[in-house]
């Protein structure tokens, strides 16, 4: 395994909606809000696969064939609110 095409950067992404979750417990913040923080963590869920993804594809980590079969599996099983 190589040091990553992106420098295990997209980790940051996951750190961020792993922040996020927390605020979906805040009940200082309307529904309205709440509902935008949701679409937001699942879109940067979502992100975090595609990065990781790319990265072992781009890396030579991956071929492109274990690329779609493993996107595909991660984004089958992603927790997503």
């Amino acid at each position: 395994m190589s040091g990553g095409h992106f420098d295990y950067t997209q980790s940051y992404i996951n750190r961020i909606a792993d922040d996020l979750e927390a605020s979906l417990k805040d009940d200082s913040f309307s529904a309205e809000t709440l509902q935008e923080f949701r679409k937001g963590y699942n879109i940067l869920r979502r992100a975090y696969v595609y990065a990781q993804r790319i990265d072992w594809l781009l890396s030579d980590d991956d071929g492109e064939d274990n690329f779609h079969t493993r996107l595909k599996h991660d984004l089958e099983h992603l927790k997503c609110e």
